[in-house]
């Protein structure tokens, strides 16, 4: 069946959310504009960039990022980004400076207290964090995700099981170096990256702050600002990770006004300790991975994530559909493809990435609807 698709077209340039040390700059938007488009039809799984004639032009001094497909400051086009580790945990909340990520991961941290998970924040225009956390440990499965981006590890320790993995060349991280913010809460929930602490962090090591040789290039291909992707397949306005995530409760919600998917947790949904903006995503992948428990304490990494055995099925999800998709991973630091099932790269839609390592054996627990 074939129907005639009118779009609204947003051309929105990108803003930083800033919290505790800071004010919130407000978004530069611009009026919609329809614009009717021909037929296309609606087959299961398929992934479509609809053309329109409307021509996107950078503002001088502006390149799309490798990230998010959005505009950003030239002055940080080959900046390296860094991967922080933010406690999930409800004790942790509210989380401050996620809104202004570009990808940010959802993984189980342990196979103890029902699969709590743990976030990872890919976050490129590091300048500008103004408070950006809680931050915590570091696990295997992080070292060799935040490698794929040549991104620099920011943590608090870890077990030991992460020491082979950090003598690695490419895994460049700082640990418990971090600004203390005094919130009430126990100590392990009190670090935060603040304004200039990844500045003297640098400074103070051997790092490069732009992309080194273990940068492999970009992940993924976006369409542009005003070239969407439709998918033609399942209806997914309603993300449910209740059951894989059970202890977080995990859950993403369609908002059509916005086309972008908000995040809850805990039955809420997430709002930033500063702003109170509601954490929300234009992307959505969902990647099936097996995990191997390291000891009886909890303590895990996803197994068969890369080399011989890297890779798997997944969903990508944008603008209230779904489409299946299949991931490899070659290396240990090597970047994850995503491919339709033609085998094919994806195209993402321009905006910010939500990416969640789900665990085989809870994969037929995520609902879409």
């Amino acid at each position: 069946m074939k129907k005639s698709i009118v779009m609204t077209l947003l051309v929105v340039s990108t803003a930083i959310a800033l919290t505790a040390c800071g004010k919130k700059e407000k978004e530069a938007e611009v009026a919609p504009v329809e614009v009717e488009i021909e037929p296309i039809s609606e087959e299961a799984n398929e992934e479509e960039v609809v053309e329109e004639e409307t021509t996107d032009v950078l503002p001088e001094g502006m390149v799309y990022s490798e990230l998010t497909g959005l505009p950003i400051d030239q002055a940080i086009e080959k900046q390296k980004p860094i991967a922080a580790m933010v406690d999930n945990e409800s004790t942790a909340l509210p989380h401050f400076g996620l809104n202004s990520a570009d990808i940010i991961y959802e993984m189980v941290n342990s196979t103890a207290n029902d699969r709590v998970t743990r976030l990872m924040v890919i976050y490129k225009d590091w300048g500008n964090i103004e408070q950006l956390g809680s931050i915590r440990s570091i696990r295997p499965t992080n070292i060799w995700v935040a490698g794929e981006y040549n991104a620099v590890m920011c943590h608090d320790g870890g077990p030991f099981y992460i020491d082979t993995y950090l003598g690695h060349d490419y895994a460049q991280h700082f640990s418990g170096i971090f600004s203390r913010v005094n919130n009430g809460k126990a100590r392990e929930f009190t670090e935060y990256i603040c304004k200039g602490d990844l500045e003297k962090a640098f400074k103070n090591s051997s790092y490069s702050t732009e992309y080194d040789e273990y940068y492999e290039g970009p992940h993924f291909t976006f369409s542009t600002p005003s070239k969407q992707v439709e998918l033609t397949g399942d209806e997914a306005t309603n993300i449910d990770l209740s059951e894989p995530f059970k202890h977080n409760k995990s859950n993403l919600k369609y908002n059509s006004d916005t086309q972008e998917y908000e995040y809850y947790e805990y039955g809420k949904p997430h709002e930033d300790g500063k702003t109170g903006e509601i954490l929300s995503f234009k992307n959505v992948i969902l990647q099936k991975a097996d995990i191997f428990q390291l000891d009886k304490n909890g303590y895990m990494a996803y197994d068969n994530f890369f080399g011989d055995k890297g890779k798997g099925e997944g969903l990508y999800i944008t603008n209230g559909k779904a489409m299946k998709i299949k991931w490899t991973k070659a290396t240990e630091n090597g970047i994850t493809y995503y491919t339709d099932e033609s085998g094919e790269q994806i195209t993402l839609n321009a905006g910010m990435t939500y990416i969640a390592l789900v665990p085989s054996d809870y994969w037929d627990g995520v609902k879409l609807n």
